[in-house]
């Protein structure tokens, strides 16, 4: 998908309450869940042993961490939304809510969709609210719905 430019944060002002953008498809691989798992110390078996998966598993295969797809929300916002303002910098406040209601196997293609919650001023920026719900390729259940907060500083 094209990647949503606005104006400035007036403009995304204006479509709160608006889905406004669809990241691109990204395959989940078994070096990005090992990766992870060395990266923060999660080995457990449903993740990083696929024969063991595949024999013992509901799933049928090795699943992502539920914090590795929520910890991929940043780089498909910054791949999709874009605001043509200067800021002194932008930073990811937090997260309200999270859900993980579906787990991404492995070889799965995951996609986020961002819904603007709203824009509101704080001292020195904005905080925008978005609702991300993170999509899995031919499924209709979603991944994962999160609740985020960005900060942007003039």
């Amino acid at each position: 998908m094209p990647r949503r430019q606005f104006a400035g944060i007036d403009d995304l002002k204006a479509h709160a309450g608006q889905e406004v953008a669809v990241s691109d498809w990204l395959e989940i691989r078994q070096e990005r869940i090992d990766l992870f798992a060395e990266a923060t110390n999660d080995h457990q078996w449903i993740h990083v042993d696929p024969g063991r998966a595949a024999a013992e598993s509901p799933f049928g295969t090795t699943i992502a961490h539920g914090y590795l797809t929520l910890s991929l929300l940043s780089q498909f916002g910054y791949a999709t939304i874009g605001i043509d303002q200067q800021f002194r910098m932008q930073i990811n406040y937090g997260v309200n809510k999270v859900r993980f209601m579906n787990p991404v196997k492995c070889g799965s293609r995951i996609r986020a969709r961002y819904l603007l919650l709203d824009v509101t001023d704080v001292e020195g920026g904005w905080q925008v609210r978005f609702q991300v719900t993170v999509e899995m390729e031919g499924v209709e259940k979603p991944a994962c719905v999160a609740e985020t907060l960005t900060r942007y500083y003039e």
